[in-house]
């Protein structure tokens, strides 16, 4: 394409001024070309390399050499066409593999070949979902995935928002319950408000904690509700504690409950939860960002029984069915638009009343945001193609792997469960023979607690594999290990614990 720039001096600055008008500034040829070469790249080195496990995990490097590898200063000047399909390759090779089945580090894994095309059809149509003149396809779509979501939960009705991750599904459930309580708040602010108190427990998510620091209503008025063994909340100490709040002048509105949570995959009893909030008139959200998937299978659903009692739920594909990030939605039980009523802000250059369409198809002040990306696309496009019997195998499947790993555990020697797992989380300790039949030595524990991180440092380094682990309360590191990846086989999990035993059978 020929130069459409000439170059001028304005006050001892070069300039770039356009000096042909009827010439777009895109060449469609070439960044075609580039788009195609670059494909071929992400075909290659990703999709192809990812599920074969005698590739790394990952690639790693400390941050200085990753840096000058990448060479990732920002210049002036562009670069050609092969230089930048290395850029792809670079960032390809040194980024982690999170679709190779030996991926074990997050709630997200693996990779669904359906979601992954509706990903790029979303990136490649690139619209807002905000009103039905510039994405009709996906508000009407939107809609649909959230009915289905809801139906699952039990309502018949209802409303709903896909959020940018489940910390801002939380969130919005947060707010939704407040101004449900205290309207005013979204005209006069948090000045004249009571003191408001909601209630969680204490291995529910930390964006809890997140959004009551950002809505304003404070941390110190999160109260932390016991838990059981096995990590559920304790509904008698969350009905005393909400007792309690009111004897101390307190408004307590919300109850957070957690189905699955982050470290232990514990589901609360939502059942009796309800009682309670039923009993206090409180709203009742349910965190399922990572559990909700069960609701798929009717082997498994029963973990969340009493769900279709909540006010809301926060529901995250992209971690157990792998939909790809992000794929978090808001479900709501509510039918009279509180969600609208309470993010609305009327803009009147994109919400205008008089439109030559039903407007209440224009979804996007139910949100906080303008700019909302479409995220229900890669779901819709996934469950056209398995269906909610494929859902269900993949659940279900899932189970049956931490099953059988859990056993294989139990019969190894060097391996501590730390509970019984109750979904796919599977939390354990790596005890090396130097620590063997020496637990009631003073410095058991302080040994123990440095086990874990050597072992995940020598994995990463050696790139064969990627496993988390954390403390939790007074129990040292440990491993958390989750297995639901649509391309996890036995050999995998075989190969995990052999893995774990090479790395740490020297400490």
């Amino acid at each position: 394409m020929a130069n459409m720039f000439a170059n001028s001096t304005v006050e001892g600055q070069e300039s770039r001024i356009p000096r042909d008008l009827n010439e777009p500034l895109v060449d469609h040829t070439e960044g075609q070309l580039f788009l195609n070469d670059a494909f071929k790249i992400i075909m290659e080195e990703v999709l192809c390399k990812e599920p074969d496990i005698k590739q790394k995990v990952c690639e790693w490097k400390e941050p200085e050499e990753l840096s000058l590898l990448l060479d990732l200063e920002l210049r002036a000047t562009g670069e050609p066409h092969e230089r930048l399909l290395q850029r792809v390759k670079d960032v390809a090779k040194y980024s982690i593999k999170t679709g190779h089945p030996r991926f074990f580090n997050q709630l997200f894994a693996g990779v669904d070949y359906h979601a992954l095309a509706g990903r790029f059809l979303t990136e490649a149509l690139n619209t807002n979902l905000y009103t039905y003149e510039v994405a009709p396809v996906f508000v009407l779509m939107e809609n649909e995935v959230l009915r289905g979501m809801r139906q699952l939960v039990g309502w018949t009705e209802g409303d709903g928002i896909f959020c940018p991750g489940g910390s801002v599904s939380n969130m919005y459930a947060m707010n939704l319950a407040r101004y449900q309580l205290l309207p005013d708040v979204k005209r006069q602010g948090l000045f004249g408000l009571p003191r408001l108190n909601l209630f969680t427990s204490s291995e529910s998510h930390y964006s809890v904690k997140k959004a009551a620091a950002f809505l304003g209503i404070g941390t110190d008025n999160v109260i932390t509700v016991k838990v059981d063994d096995g990590g559920r909340m304790d509904p008698d100490d969350l009905d005393e504690k909400i007792q309690l709040a009111k004897s101390q002048g307190a408004v307590p509105f919300l109850v957070s409950c957690t189905s699955g949570t982050t470290v232990r995959g514990a589901f609360d009893p939502l059942d009796l939860i309800a009682d309670v909030c039923e009993k206090h008139k409180l709203w009742m959200h349910v965190d399922a960002a990572w559990g909700g998937s069960v609701l798929f299978s009717k082997q498994h659903a029963h973990l969340m029984k009493g769900v279709n009692r909540a006010n809301s739920v926060a529901w995250n594909p992209h971690k157990m069915l792998a939909t790809g990030l992000q794929c978090s939605a808001l479900l709501l039980q509510d039918t009279m638009d509180l969600l609208r009523n309470c993010h609305s802000a009327n803009a009147t250059y994109l919400f205008q009343q008089d439109k030559f369409y039903d407007v209440k198809l224009d979804v996007g002040d139910k949100s906080v945001q303008c700019s909302r990306k479409v995220d229900c696309l890669k779901f819709w496009l996934m469950w056209k193609a398995v269906g909610s019997n494929g859902f269900a195998d993949r659940v279900d499947k899932a189970f049956s792997h931490a099953g059988y790993l859990v056993d294989q555990m139990k019969n190894r020697e060097g391996f501590c469960l730390l509970q019984e797992p109750a979904f796919v989380n599977i939390c354990f300790w790596y005890i090396p023979p130097s620590l063997r039949g020496k637990e009631g030595n003073a410095d058991y524990q302080d040994r123990l607690a440095k086990v874990a991180p050597v072992i995940k440092e020598r994995m990463m380094k050696q790139g064969t594999m990627m496993v988390g682990y954390q403390p939790l309360g007074n129990k040292v590191n440990f491993f958390r290990l989750v297995v639901f990846s649509p391309v996890l086989s036995k050999k995998d999990m075989d190969f995990l614990i052999d893995e774990i035993e090479r790395l740490g059978n020297d400490l």
